[in-house]
């Protein structure tokens, strides 16, 4: 990969600061995001290549490391820039005017470049870093774009076409799949090749008709997560659009194989959830992967396909533009969030608008056993981990200011009584300086009140199977109160409150023992030690299953889930395999595996929904 060491661009940068101050800090501020881009887009080739080599952990930890590369790209460049430009007054009297001047060269720069979107959102990052608040604006900064992305491509397309009209559907699946240069051999390509041919037949519509333009188009670049490979692309034919993905995985042996087709555009939803681990995928032009992606997935908005790619921060970028749009034409008040109130987090959020804004208390309740620090972590930890699926993505944001006209009475006073150091009020603006923001669910005991027992089972279901998935990829929820789980669109569960999270293997999953002879069982006493990460999973009957309906539901699913051995077993595995993949498409949909892959693998698969 190339070094995340800082390179000589300064020198360049000071030659030139004497002939044009703006327009040197302009070249320093591009170099420093091509040499991010240079280190983002490594991460996926090296992705390529640890999956081709079967090195599973190690693309686990690419995509880890990358999540860290913008920050320190962007703490690299405003040194350089405070280091080689200190003298022209960067924060000076006539900063608004220098940062004007910096953002018209900088865009001139940009004419003929392939990320001019992140590269903008670059800037913005950066300038945050060197300039006062009162410059948050358009003319010294991007609050909106002045680059346009639309019909940007690269020398070597954004995507592949294959006609079949030309040569047959057999022999466009075959380049399709072997253009890739996939290193390792298919354990039966044949076998996969039919696999495909039949399902993609399956797939389009009776009867048949060919119009001049059918065509199957795929995205050039190979989207890589886990253990597995996806090839992603669309079926053309007149007006009829087919989005799909293609899973490519390892045997045991190592040779690959392919594992299904997805076409459904809830699979396809459920394959670029940001509540799973962001994709490895290499794009000299991400608008135009992300383009080709808002084609097949509708519901899917720029901002999350930009950060589902592993571009989060411009993903950030676009949903705060988003957010201040819906701002701007929208009338209704920001409120507390339905729900329990927390014990860690001030929760509220605007009712037509469909995400929470979470604050991190001053003071904590002391039953919590932690402080503003460890959440913070814990925080940290969920979005550098393979999420599952089963925990959502957080946005993270610094110095947000909200109009203060727009909260329900009360709400600005609780929450400066709740997070005095987080909170300060500005005239006419609410100031939060440290606020997570997350898509809004249903909370489950919402779900759970007054549900039909179709509802209920179904709820149960699949809370029993979130915890089972988050345990396979190596995390126990810690609380696992009803309340700290929600229901998505999907009418799939997922956990949303990371303060007491724990990695399964850094905990003690113990029986309760037998009382001592002549035990009072009515003292309320603990007859045995429990240490600080000690689990007893009999004791979750005694909070979870209080409702008898909601009990004998919990236990037709997951009875195994209240006995401390079935926690053993997990962590051991573990430890054998590393954590599994745990893969979200139902088993109807997958391919006879080749003989060689229907040996135990480190997979976790989801009950149907």
């Amino acid at each position: 990969m190339p070094s995340d060491r800082p390179d000589d661009a300064a020198t360049t940068a000071r030659r030139s600061a004497a002939d044009d101050p703006a327009q040197a800090i302009a070249r320093a501020l591009l170099a420093g995001f091509d040499k991010h881009y240079a280190l983002f887009r490594e991460c996926a080739r090296a992705a390529k290549r640890h999956f081709e080599a079967g090195h599973f952990l190690a693309i686990g930890h690419v995509a880890r490391d990358r999540i860290d590369f913008y920050d320190r790209r962007v703490a690299e460049t405003a040194e350089r820039v405070r280091r080689d430009f200190a003298a022209v007054g960067l924060d000076g009297a006539d900063a608004e005017a220098l940062w004007a001047r910096v953002k018209r060269h900088y865009v001139a720069m940009l004419a003929e470049h392939r990320q001019p979107e992140c590269a903008e959102t670059f800037f913005n990052t950066v300038s945050c870093k060197l300039l006062a608040r009162d410059y948050f604006h358009n003319r010294a900064m991007f609050v909106r774009p002045a680059v346009a992305t639309e019909y940007l491509d690269a020398d070597l397309p954004a995507y592949r076409s294959y006609y079949p009209r030309e040569r047959g559907l057999r022999a466009a699946v075959i380049d399709l799949i072997l253009d890739f240069r996939l290193e390792r051999r298919f354990a039966d390509f044949r076998r996969d090749l039919a696999n495909l041919l039949r399902a993609f037949r399956t797939r389009l519509p009776r009867p048949l008709r060919l119009d001049a333009n059918f065509q199957i188009q795929v995205l050039s670049g190979l989207f890589f997560r886990n253990r597995s490979a996806y090839i992603v692309g669309r079926i053309v034919n007149g007006v009829s659009v087919v989005p799909f993905a293609v899973p490519i995985r390892h045997a045991p042996g190592g040779a690959l194989y392919v594992d299904a087709l997805l076409a459904d555009p809830v699979d396809l939803a459920l394959l670029f959830s940001a509540n799973r681990a962001y994709f490895l995928v290499d794009m000299e032009v991400p608008s135009a992967t992300v383009e080709f992606l808002r084609s097949i997935l509708p519901d899917k908005t720029a901002a999350e396909l930009y950060t589902i790619v592993g571009l989060q921060k411009h993903g950030k970028t676009l949903f705060f533009r988003d957010f201040l749009a819906h701002l701007r034409h929208s009338t209704d008040r920001f409120e507390n969030a339905p729900g329990i109130r927390g014990l860690v987090m001030a929760v509220f959020t605007l009712p037509s608008y469909p995400y929470v804004f979470k604050i991190i208390k001053d003071r904590i309740a002391p039953s919590k056993d932690t402080d503003r620090a460890k959440v913070a972590q814990k925080y940290a930890l969920v979005k550098h981990h393979d999420r599952a699926g089963r925990m959502t993505d957080i946005l993270e944001y610094s110095d947000v200011m909200l109009p203060r006209a727009r909260f329900a009475p009360g709400l600005v006073e609780e929450l400066v009584d709740l997070a005095p150091s987080q909170v300060e009020e500005h005239g006419d603006w609410v100031r939060i300086r440290h606020v997570y923001i997350e898509r809004r669910l249903k909370p489950l005991n919402l779900v759970l009140e007054g549900a039909d027992a179709l509802v209920r089972e179904h709820a149960i279901a699949e809370y029993g199977q979130a915890i089972r998935d988050l345990a396979a990829v190596n995390i126990f929820a810690g609380d696992l109160l009803y309340k700290n789980f929600g229901q998505t669109r999907y009418g799939r569960v997922v956990f949303y409150d990371y303060d007491e999270i724990e990695y399964m293997t850094d905990c003690s999953f113990r029986k309760i023992p037998a009382p001592p002879p002549g035990f009072d069982d009515c003292s309320g006493e603990v007859w045995y030690r429990v240490g600080p990460k000690d689990v007893f999973p009999e004791e979750f009957a005694t909070f979870l299953l209080t409702d008898p309906d909601v009990r004998d539901a919990f236990l037709r699913h997951h009875a195994d889930l209240l006995e401390a051995d079935w926690w053993r077993g997990v962590q051991q595995s573990i430890r054998e395999h590393g954590a599994a993949e745990v893969l979200w498409y139902p088993e109807r949909l997958r391919f006879a595996p080749p003989v060689e892959a229907r040996r135990k693998q480190p997979v976790a698969r989801e009950a149907p929904a």
